[in-house]
């Protein structure tokens, strides 16, 4: 297993496919750690500063950076699979491709989160047909009609989440935003918006459009009597920034209940929950938040989530 501290990158080495020194990735590029103060203070190392909190891996190869990407979201599926974010066939997790422009890998159709292995995932086009090099099997329509309508309209995401989570989904019942409660949620200050309307299940592109321009620039969004949605530059990212929400979504359910019962409730001053978005809000941040649950997946799958 990884150590959280370290300047080399140990994470389970990805399968190398094909060498591809010579392309360059389509993902969007990311800060670095070594000169981030902010990324940086949440750990501490030794004297000499040599011992720095390491973030998101880069690669030359872009052929063993899809391996690696391809890991990470199955573990990212089976973890959802753990917090029982299935239901049925609903709920998905799309990830731009590396190397294929246009390209994304999402979950097949009615197969079970917590069984999901990286060898399981699909590979679509821009319009949703699956294509050689992926699992060969058949998506669910209206997963593919919101992600790809929220990958078009932003190039800056590398990874869309959508389950319908019973926290979330009961609190989209309000239509509203969680409210800066606990530090916690202050992890999506800012970053959070609500798709204040429900079309249905979104087969009509005209829905995921309508929920990708709800999204906006930010992180989340709540779709009114639907569930959640998060983004990340990584997968990681995006699944753990679903869990955090929807947590959030269950201590406001709680909340509000004894709020009901006349306990008045104390909100979080902006200037302070601006303060700690800034730290909680970094993509390296984000990403290292979900490797003690990747790492976990890892062990209690023996490994099979890599294959």
């Amino acid at each position: 297993m990884s150590s959280t501290l370290t300047e080399t990158v140990t994470s389970p080495a990805p399968q190398v496919v094909r060498v591809a020194d010579e392309q360059e990735s389509n993902l969007p590029p990311l800060p670095s750690t070594e000169d981030d103060p902010n990324f940086q203070s949440i750990a501490r190392g030794n004297r000499t500063a040599t011992l720095k909190l390491r973030g998101i891996p880069t690669f030359k190869d872009l052929y063993a950076q899809r391996q690696w990407m391809k890991q990470h979201m199955a573990a990212a599926f089976r973890f959802f699979g753990k917090q029982g974010y299935g239901e049925g066939a609903s709920g998905h997790i799309s990830m731009r491709d590396p190397v294929l422009k246009d390209h994304f890998w999402i979950n097949p159709f009615a197969k079970h989160f917590s069984m999901i292995k990286a060898s399981d995932l699909v590979l679509v086009d821009s319009d949703g047909y699956v294509c050689e090099g992926g699992n060969q099997a058949v998506i669910n329509e209206a997963g593919f009609m919101i992600h790809s309508e929220i990958h078009k309209a932003r190039p800056d995401v590398v990874a869309a989440a959508h389950t319908h989570g019973v926290y979330g989904k009961t609190w989209s019942a309000f239509g509203k935003p969680i409210e800066m409660i606990s530090q916690d949620a202050c992890n999506l200050y800012g970053k959070l918006s609500v798709y204040d309307d429900h079309g249905g299940v979104a087969l009509a592109r005209e829905e995921g459009q309508a929920i990708a321009n709800a999204l906006g620039d930010n992180m989340a969004c709540i779709l009114q009597n639907h569930g959640l949605l998060t983004v990340g530059n990584t997968v990681d990212e995006a699944a753990f920034l679903f869990y955090s929400l929807d947590k959030a979504c269950q201590g406001q359910l709680l909340a509000e209940a004894a709020a009901a019962n006349g306990i008045p409730k104390k909100i979080i001053p902006d200037h302070i929950a601006q303060y700690s978005a800034k730290t909680a809000q970094n993509p390296h941040n984000l990403y290292l938040e979900f490797q003690p649950e990747f790492e976990l997946i890892v062990e209690e799958s023996n490994g099979k989530v890599l294959e």
